[in-house]
């Protein structure tokens, strides 16, 4: 007996695959892409230098006699007033030279009274006859010569005494200790330097600009921002630039302020941001990220596109990098107005339909894509 075939079971498989080979495939959605356009505008450079924040004024201080130090009254970054007592040196020498000239000048003044009496009564007996002339002259300088004596040693007297006031160091300006170059019971010469006030109200940028890039720093627009407030920028102008370079770094000093004053921290780092214009405008700068490769050369995918339509294609095309920068590139080649993808390039081909960034495809455009 021959097994019966049931025709239906086959019946049904059959059916759902001749129903799968007439679906269509589903497309694949357009590729969305983020542009830039092509201007071949004059464009800003930018250039950064990093500095601190000095006061215009600033001095240093000394003692103008030496000696051993006893008293130091200042730390650093105490604030002073003009007259402070800064330090003090011994003063017991100087003590003992005010003491001696002063005897000196006690003795010389008293030999002038004398030589001035007797000038005095020799001028009374020469009348009679009674005192030669040659006398009389003799006693007359005498006098002038005791009474010029007495009167240098009331000058020395007074260096003593200016000696023993130069013991004492004080505060020649209102301002901010920013450095001590001394201890107590260091013996300091005199002149020597040993603190340093600057004033406070006028602070200043301080960089450093090497030779090369010296040109373009004076015709630039400035701005300033400090490390410890990195998203506070403010506008400086160019107040000095230093005519030398330094002897050791070759570079050249520029000081830059604020246009209107502006509390700020002495010592404190700061960052110089330097803009100037590229003087070629046959340039356009566009993000880094654009830049592809192209048969060994520097390129970019351009969209090509109709109108306000939102669907293109790209195109690869050859250009001329003229420099980088951090995050840009200035490029020629591209005409200006076109679109260049900045992000993706990796994944893009010749031909390939794309979407712009930002733009809805309506329905038809996109049955018309596929």
């Amino acid at each position: 007996m021959k097994p019966h075939l049931n025709l239906s079971i086959l019946v049904v498989p059959i059916a759902a695959l001749l129903a799968a080979c007439s679906s269509k495939p589903v497309p694949e959605p357009l590729r969305t892409v983020r542009t830039a356009e092509v201007r071949y505008d004059k464009t800003q450079e930018t250039d950064r230098y990093f500095g601190s924040v000095q006061a215009r004024y600033e001095v240093d201080q000394a003692f103008r006699v030496g000696g051993k130090v006893v008293s130091r009254k200042v730390d650093v970054g105490q604030k002073v007033r003009q007259g402070d007592v800064i330090a003090v040196l011994d003063d017991t020498d100087y003590k003992l030279a005010v003491e001696a000239a002063h005897q000196q000048l006690t003795a010389a003044q008293a030999q002038a009274r004398q030589a001035e009496s007797d000038r005095q009564r020799l001028n009374a007996l020469k009348s009679d006859g009674s005192v030669s002339s040659s006398d009389d002259e003799k006693a007359q300088s005498m006098a002038q010569t005791t009474r010029a004596t007495a009167e240098a040693d009331a000058r020395k007297l007074d260096l003593a005494r200016n000696r023993l006031e130069y013991a004492t160091l004080r505060a020649s300006q209102d301002g901010v200790v920013t450095s001590l170059k001394f201890e107590v019971g260091q013996v300091v010469a005199e002149g020597q330097p040993i603190v340093s006030i600057a004033k406070d109200v006028e602070p200043e940028i301080v960089v450093n600009v090497p030779e090369d890039q010296l040109s373009a720093f004076k015709a630039s627009r400035y701005k300033a921002v400090l490390t410890s407030a990195p998203d506070q920028e403010f506008d400086v102008v160019l107040r000095e630039l230093a005519p030398q370079a330094a002897s050791t770094t070759r570079t050249f000093r520029a000081r830059l302020k604020p246009p209107t004053p502006r509390a700020l921290p002495l010592g404190a780092s700061a960052r110089l941001i330097v803009e100037r214009a590229v003087a070629d405008a046959a340039v356009a700068a566009i993000p880094a990220s654009a830049i592809t490769q192209n048969k060994g050369q520097p390129a970019v995918w351009i969209v090509r596109h109709s109108g306000t339509d939102p669907i293109g294609t790209v195109d690869v095309t050859n250009v001329v990098v003229h420099e980088y920068r951090n995050d840009e590139a200035l490029i020629s080649g591209p005409n200006a107005g076109e679109l260049v993808v900045t992000a993706g390039v990796q994944k893009m081909a010749p031909g390939l339909k794309v979407a712009l960034s930002g733009a809805t495809p309506n329905l038809d455009t996109k049955q018309a894509s596929r």
